[in-house]
C-alpha cells in the first residue's frame, strides 16, 4: 500500500518509522509543518520527523496552508496513494485533499471519540482527572474530528501519569492500530461507524494564565492540572517573590485549619501545602534560574518552614 504521512510533532515518530520499515507499505512522502525558530537563539530547527524522512530518502512537503497551495496539491495527486495518514499534523485539510487517496484519509486522534475533539485531548483528559482515555482512528471529514470511527483502543490512566508519559504511551501503541485500520479498510473487512455526535465534547485552548496555581482549589484539581501541563505550560506559583515551577505532586486528605497556600510542614518527602480542600505534597520543583530538584532540597536552600505561604500569581 502506498501512503503519504501527514505529521509534525514527536508523538507521530513511532508510527512514521513503523510504516517506513514495513515491507507492506511504501511511504511516498511526509507532509509536515514548516520549521519555526526555536525559543533559544531563534534558530531554525528541523523537526525530528523531517530528519527521519530525509535520512530515508522520502519526499518532504512543507506547506504553510496545504489546502490553499495548488502546486502541493498536484504533487500529492501524483503519488497515486492508497491512503493519507494524518497524526497531529496541525493544519485543516480541504475536501479536495481528503479525497485524493483511493481508500481515504485516516486520522489518528488521541482520545476516545466523540469525547475530547480538538487540539488538546491529552491535556484535557488529565485536567479532568479521567480514569481512562485512548486513541481513535477515523475517516477524516471536514468537520473537526467528526469522521466515522474505524478502531479504538482504551488506555487506563493512573492518578500520577503526566502529559509526556501519556504521549509516550500513545506514541508506542498507535502504529499497530493504524496498521490494523489500513489493512481492514484495504481488504474490506473493516466498516467505519458514525460517531454519536450528541455526546461530543471539545477541548479548550491553553492560555498562559492557565499555568498559575490557585491554592484555593482542591488538592486533587491542582495535582491534575500540574500533571496535565507538565513541560507543556508547566504550572507555577510564587515564593519570596520568585517563580517556582511545580513538577510533581501528590494529593492528600487533610482537615488541618490553615490558609490556602500555607506550608503545613516540610520533611524529606517534600513540602506539604494546604489547599481549598485537602493538602498537596510537592515532590519536585524547578525554581527560577535553577535546575529541577527535589522539593525538600529546594526547601533547605530557600529556608521554607511551617507557616510560610505560597503566593497566587
Amino acid at each position: 500500500m502506498k501512503i503519504v504521512f501527514f505529521a509534525t510533532p514527536d508523538i507521530a515518530i513511532e508510527s512514521f518509522k513503523y510504516f517506513i520499515n514495513s515491507k507492506e507499505y511504501e511511504v511516498c512522502a511526509l507532509v509536515t509543518q514548516p520549521p519555526k525558530p526555536s525559543n533559544r537563539g531563534k534558530k531554525i530547527v528541523q523537526s525530528k520527523i523531517k530528519t527521519i524522512a530525509l535520512e530515508n530518502g522520502i519526499d518532504v512537503i512543507e506547506p504553510h496552508r496545504i489546502s490553499k497551495e495548488p502546486e502541493n496539491i498536484e504533487k500529492l495527486k501524483k503519488y497515486g496513494s492508497d491512503f493519507f495518514i494524518t497524526f497531529a499534523f496541525g493544519q485543516i485539510l480541504s475536501q479536495e485533499v481528503i479525497d485524493i487517496p483511493e481508500y481515504g484519509t485516516i486520522n489518528l486522534h488521541a482520545s476516545l471519540l466523540p469525547y475530547y475533539r480538538g487540539a488538546n485531548p491529552i491535556c484535557e483528559a488529565l485536567l479532568n482527572g479521567e480514569k481512562k482515555t485512548g486513541i481513535t482512528t477515523m475517516k477524516t471529514a471536514l468537520e473537526l474530528d467528526a469522521g466515522d470511527i474505524c478502531l479504538q483502543e482504551e488506555i487506563i490512566l493512573d492518578e500520577d501519569i503526566n502529559a509526556p508519559e501519556l504521549m509516550q504511551k500513545i506514541s508506542s501503541i498507535s502504529p499497530v492500530l493504524l496498521d490494523k485500520t489500513l489493512k481492514g479498510l484495504f481488504e474490506g473487512s473493516l466498516k467505519p461507524v458514525p460517531q454519536e455526535h450528541k455526546k461530543a465534547t471539545f477541548t479548550k485552548k491553553i492560555k498562559k494564565e492557565d499555568k498559575n496555581i490557585d491554592w484555593q482549589l482542591p488538592a486533587k484539581k491542582i495535582h491534575d492540572k500540574i500533571r496535565a501541563m507538565h513541560t507543556i505550560n508547566t504550572c507555577h506559583t510564587k515564593f519570596g517573590g520568585k517563580l517556582v515551577k511545580i513538577l510533581k505532586t501528590k494529593p492528600l486528605n487533610c482537615t488541618q485549619n490553615a490558609k490556602c497556600g500555607e506550608v503545613l510542614s516540610v520533611d524529606k518527602n517534600g513540602i506539604y501545602v494546604k489547599c481549598g480542600e485537602g493538602a498537596l505534597l510537592i515532590l519536585s520543583v524547578k525554581p527560577e534560574g535553577k535546575n529541577e530538584m527535589s522539593a525538600y532540597n529546594w526547601s533547605l536552600g530557600a529556608k521554607i518552614k511551617t507557616g510560610d505561604v505560597f503566593e497566587i500569581c
